[in-house]
């Protein structure tokens, strides 16, 4: 069983980050969740989730959840949800002795993003991001807003030196896409193929021969 982190920050495209908490938990991995303040309120507006209680990440996620003090709740073969608070900044995934196979922050504003380059480890977002960096893990950057400023150009090509990998969610339409699940599953399964998680998501071009 794998472990991972997924950050959600205040940019739209709530959608996302509730497809990739999914796969990862029908794939049987952990999955520690962190919010900013206005990737809560993203959650509220986007997919009305009024409280990040054992409610709420059960609407969320549809799987078996735990709180940080409760990993042994886990259900063997499933995954667990692990909820780290954003005001939290002492929690485990803010450390580098707390292992784990990668980080993915979608959605990912040009706030957290800029902050990240910076080194600023204001939320429990960001701290977990820099841990990523300073231990050479897997960090994917899902950047959702447009258009870019030099400020926001700067900040990816920081991030690619220090190891991180950018992936806007762009979605792509060669797959002819016809409903709003589909455009989010190419971009979900994108990026669960960057953690190197197996899933079934239909996200790949297949040949034609």
């Amino acid at each position: 069983m794998g472990r991972y982190v997924l950050g959600i920050t205040g940019a739209s495209g709530a959608l996302y980050s509730q497809r990739v908490c999914r796969a990862i938990l029908a794939a049987g991995h952990e999955c520690h969740l962190c919010c900013t303040p206005y990737g809560q309120r993203l959650l509220h507006d986007e997919l009305g989730i009024e409280r990040l209680d054992a409610e709420g990440l059960a609407a969320f996620a549809c799987a078996p959840f735990a709180t940080a003090d409760s990993l042994e709740d886990s259900v063997a073969g499933r995954g667990t949800l692990v909820f780290h608070s954003s005001r939290d900044v002492g929690a485990s995934i803010a450390s580098g002795s707390f292992l784990h196979d990668g980080m993915v922050i979608v959605p990912c504003s040009s706030h957290t993003m800029n902050s990240v380059a910076m080194g600023v480890g204001d939320t429990i977002v960001t701290r977990a991001a820099a841990v990523c960096l300073k231990e050479r893990r897997p960090l994917i950057i899902a950047h959702r807003e447009s258009p870019l400023t030099l400020i926001d150009i700067r900040a990816m090509e920081t991030l690619t030196l220090a190891g991180a990998i950018i992936a806007p969610c762009n979605p792509g339409l060669y797959l002819m896409p016809r409903t709003v699940e589909e455009i989010v599953d190419f971009v979900a399964g994108r990026l669960l193929d960057l953690l190197k998680i197996e899933h079934d998501i239909k996200a790949r071009w297949a040949s034609a021969s």
